[in-house]
């Protein structure tokens, strides 16, 4: 990854230092001069990719006093500054967003940049305020009330910063605590201090071993760390984190404490998830654009056939079996259908209708099965649902192809439930069944194409996959939550049509 960002900043490096310095040219055009915050623009990008290259922040020193010397001429504050570094962020996602080659992750990539750019700025502080110490060592009267606004300068950054960062004294004792934490994990400020750094969390050994690991790197490395893990929030929930730890040394250099610097990631995390099945679906389309391709032509000329022979019989029992094989084609012409919607968007018209009268069509078509005499079926479905847009015989290709896979759980002897509500903005439609469950690594796995649990022959794998694709495509959900030995259910979100 690095690699890949060290070379995307390159090839893009004249495009970021022009449009990173223009917005800068609008924001500062009565304290610097185009010259200056061009040079600027192109400096920082330098030493954006010689830390990327060395993975050494000590490389940027030099970098760093420049630009100090330089924004201390022109009196710019702290806040100004971060101004600076973070239209730097948004030309470099600028560029990211025009980069089209899908050969990186836009969101990995621009979560590396913002790391760097947030250390080198941090560096950036701690020299400002190494250097305000030293002036004030030499005139403390004359600049006690300069140090007294820089640091509410200081605390104003850390208090509105969207990452939640902390510190942890030696003791293990949290000692500070921003907004951006409390936004994050749910504790105010007076419940956390004083806290063991174990407080934050979730149950199990290695994350107990994890912060063991970390207490050691933070006593004996002075160079930032990164981890990817989890942590709990007050109200229980676990979070897929970003953590950065740094040490925190005294005037004589002992240990006297980390801070920790925390991005929620949960969304990245989802996100990621998402490009992963745009992936394989991607795939798997390719794919089936050839099969059904195969399989169509064989069939049209055996639907033609049927046709003509239906046409010449006039014996009724050739003629009711012609039928027969002519519905059964058909039912083959659809499954070569679902083929095709992996390869390309389905023509199908949409409609504003009543989702009641699919969900009993679904339940007719599934009683037909000879599976179903010891099934009991218990449906509450409400009155009067409001309206939904969708294309009907999709959202009934859902419903059968769920109930069928219940079917399959309760292997013809047990319960199947059918709900039905709304609330203001959705309608939501819930399938159960008292069966034989899944563990949480087949639920992971469900809606991936070709995935199936049940004996060759006897699945393709592409029910659910299918049935994903089509809720996805009316703007809905589907969610499944299953227990072993316990059964399985399957939730189905839909908007409502707003008037």
């Amino acid at each position: 990854m690095k690699k890949l960002l060290i070379e995307f900043l390159k090839k893009h490096f004249n495009d970021i230092v022009e449009d990173w310095s223009a917005k800068l040219l609008h924001l500062l055009k009565d304290k610097l001069t185009e010259a200056q915050l061009i040079t600027y623009a192109e400096n920082s990008l330098n030493a954006f990719i010689d830390v990327i290259a060395s993975s050494d922040y000590s490389n940027a020193d030099q970098y760093l006093i420049d630009i100090y010397t330089l924004f201390s001429k022109a009196n710019l504050n702290l806040l100004e500054v971060s101004q600076l570094f973070s239209e730097g962020r948004f030309a470099v996602l600028n560029a990211i967003e025009k980069e089209n080659t899908g050969n990186f992750d836009p969101v990995i990539l621009l979560g590396y940049v913002d790391e760097i750019i947030e250390q080198i700025y941090a560096r950036y502080s701690l020299l400002h305020q190494e250097t305000k110490m030293k002036e004030i060592e030499y005139d403390r009267d004359r600049l006690a009330s300069k140090l007294e606004l820089n640091q509410l300068y200081l605390k104003n950054i850390l208090h509105t910063s969207d990452s939640a960062i902390m510190m942890v004294d030696e003791n293990e004792k949290f000692i500070a605590w921003n907004k951006g934490a409390e936004k994050i994990f749910g504790y105010p400020e007076e419940e956390i201090l004083g806290k063991p750094s174990s407080f934050l969390l979730p149950q199990g050994e290695k994350y107990l071993e994890e912060l063991k690991l970390i207490q050691e790197i933070a006593i004996n490395d002075d160079q930032p760390r990164y981890f990817d893990t989890e942590r709990r929030t007050k109200d229980g929930k676990i979070l897929s984190v970003k953590l950065s730890v740094s040490r925190l040394p005294s005037t004589s250099g002992e240990y006297v404490g980390r801070s920790i610097i925390i991005k929620d990631h949960t969304e990245y995390k989802k996100l990621q998830a998402q490009i992963d099945q745009s992936e394989k679906l991607a795939v798997i389309g390719q794919l089936a654009a050839g099969v059904a391709h195969e399989i169509g032509n064989p069939l049209a000329s055996i639907s033609s056939l049927v046709q003509i022979l239906q046409r010449k019989s006039q014996e009724p029992f050739i003629s009711e079996q012609l039928s027969n094989i002519k519905e059964n084609i058909d039912r083959i012409t659809r499954i070569v259908r679902e083929l095709v919607d992996f390869s390309r968007p389905p023509s199908y018209e949409l409609a504003v209708q009543d989702i009641t009268d699919i969900i009993k069509t679904a339940l007719g078509i599934v009683k037909y099965d000879k599976r179903i005499r010891k099934v009991k079926f218990e449906t509450d479905l409400r009155d009067n649902l409001p309206k939904i847009n969708i294309a009907a015989d999709q959202l009934l290709q859902v419903f059968v192809n769920i109930l069928i896979n219940a079917l399959d759980a309760i292997e013809g002897n047990g319960t199947i439930s059918v709900k039905s509500d709304y609330d203001k903005k959705n309608v939501y439609v819930e399938m159960a069944d008292n069966g034989c469950g899944m563990d949480s690594e087949t639920l992971e796995k469900i809606f991936d194409p070709f995935f199936t649990t049940k004996e060759v022959g006897k699945g393709t794998g592409l029910g659910l996959s299918v049935s994903y694709g089509i809720i996805k495509r009316f703007n809905g959900e589907i969610k499944v939550e299953s227990t072993l030995q316990k059964g399985s259910k399957f939730t189905i979100t839909l908007p409502i049509v707003q008037n």
